[in-house]
């Protein structure tokens, strides 16, 4: 397994369990039944922070969904780098810190996060065009 491929795994793995605490919220507010029920606009609404995780979460695989497929195509073309590497990591990093900034509510930060992900995966592109 490449490096890249290890940080993609552990991102992967990451957003393949953010569910868990606001549903664990769900739970704790409606119930089991009502965890389980279709949504209506009659729940009980879960809390502030659960709300904000759950966004986090779309946010990571909307964006799992771009850098999955630069990773798998370095991987393709056998190309790995320095910078490749360390985008990845960094890429897995900004997500964790972003989903722990959203959901304590930091705009400042959740935005300054984002964006260094965004930039990795620039740096992905880079590798795969070879500029770097």
């Amino acid at each position: 397994m490449t490096r890249e491929l290890f940080w993609l795994t552990l991102t992967v793995i990451l957003t393949g369990l953010m569910w868990a605490p606001y549903i664990l919220n769900r739970v704790m507010v409606r119930g089991l039944f009502g965890a389980m029920g279709n949504p209506s606009r009659n729940d009980k609404p879960q809390a502030e922070w659960a709300n904000r995780m759950m966004f986090a979460h779309d946010n990571a695989v909307e964006n799992l969904i771009i850098f999955a497929p630069l990773v798998l195509i370095l991987n393709a073309i056998d190309y790995s780098s320095n910078w490749t590497v360390l985008a990845c990591a960094v890429y897995f990093w900004s997500r964790l810190a972003h989903l722990i900034v959203y959901t304590f509510g930091v705009p400042i930060l959740r935005t300054l996060t984002f964006t260094v992900g965004f930039i990795c995966q620039a740096v992905l592109v880079l590798g795969i065009f070879g500029k770097l």
